[in-house]
């Protein structure tokens, strides 16, 4: 039998410790919160080997029986395969209120590529025992709406390399469309049919050529005229796809800020910066507003065992045990 690596046994002991730590939300966040989602998987298949339970359903055991608890949601989510993850939070989402919070979603489907979104619908199928394209359904004649039908129905290979030609000229086809559609507004046709049969990525491109060629965000040339709701949730779009670092930076920046923090929020930027990871998220802080990351967490949020996970999380070291 092959020696187990000394990478492995250190994950079988942090895992004992874990197993002894499952319903004391603060010691787990010393045990989880640095830890990169590839650990997070390797720590949770390593938990199931030893214990014969998966980790996440172990602590949404813990989070039941301590649902105002948002460490505990936090988490339960920070634990789940990245699919699962979305899956719930596209259900929260829909499930939010009076209306589908279509920010939350629009973040689901331009932060995923289309293989892994695959991934996501069958998640919430299997979880929620319903189609999310259908729950999503709530207005048709929301632009978000119109927007996320769009991204959902790409039909655009991600495996294929982003092309700089096609990005070119779908940079004349994004100006062409803010110039076309009249007074303020844009040609929405021919924005959805370009979000339709192109990839993350290669939008991604089709952004940065825009800014090479014209001088100016697209976000800019959206803002800069009278504009209606399309080009309103157009905006939203641009900026999670163009350039996600800024555009968590600010949520986590605006969550955190907010009277008491809205936690639940500061869970979903979180959640969000750790895909684009903490390192772009930083500099992207710094970039935004003048300030280091960590300091501003300490400034905004009162002493907690969350403003602690978010302290380990950005690098921080683990206080001493108390």
């Amino acid at each position: 039998m092959a020696a187990r690596s000394p990478a492995a046994a250190g994950f079988e002991n942090e895992c004992r410790e874990i197993h002894g730590a499952c319903d004391e939300p603060r010691r787990l966040s010393r045990l989880l919160a640095h830890r990169s989602a590839s650990e997070r998987q390797q720590i949770k298949a390593t938990y199931r080997a030893m214990f014969g339970e998966d980790l996440a359903g172990r602590l949404h055991k813990t989070l039941t029986a301590n649902q105002d608890n948002e460490l505990c949601n936090l988490l339960y989510l920070w634990m789940l395969d990245l699919a699962e993850r979305d899956a719930i939070m596209a259900r929260d989402a829909i499930e939010s209120g009076a209306a589908a919070d279509y920010r939350a979603l629009v973040e689901v489907f331009t932060r995923r590529k289309q293989d892994q979104l695959f991934f996501t619908k069958q998640a919430y199928l299997s979880r929620f025992k319903k189609n999310l394209e259908q729950d999503m359904d709530t207005d048709p004649s929301h632009p978000y709406q119109r927007l996320l039908v769009a991204l959902a129905t790409s039909h655009k290979s991600h495996h294929d390399e982003p092309s700089r030609h096609i990005a070119k000229c779908d940079a004349r086809r994004l100006y062409d469309a803010k110039n076309g559609g009249g007074t303020g507004s844009v040609d929405e046709a021919a924005i959805l049919e370009m979000f339709s049969k192109r990839s993350i990525p290669q939008l991604r491109l089709a952004l940065c050529s825009y800014k090479h060629i014209y001088g100016h965000d697209f976000t800019k040339a959206l803002k800069k005229n009278l504009a209606g709701d399309f080009e309103e949730s157009l905006r939203l779009v641009v900026k999670c796809i163009y350039s996600p670092s800024k555009y968590y930076c600010k949520l986590l920046q605006r969550s955190m800020q907010r009277p008491e923090a809205h936690k639940r929020l500061v869970t979903r930027a979180i959640l969000g910066s750790d895909d684009v990871g903490i390192n772009e998220i930083k500099l992207a802080f710094k970039s935004n507003f003048g300030k280091n990351f960590a300091n501003f967490i300490h400034e905004s949020l009162p002493q907690s065992d969350y403003r602690e996970f978010l302290w380990l999380w950005q690098g921080g070291r683990c206080p001493v045990a108390s």
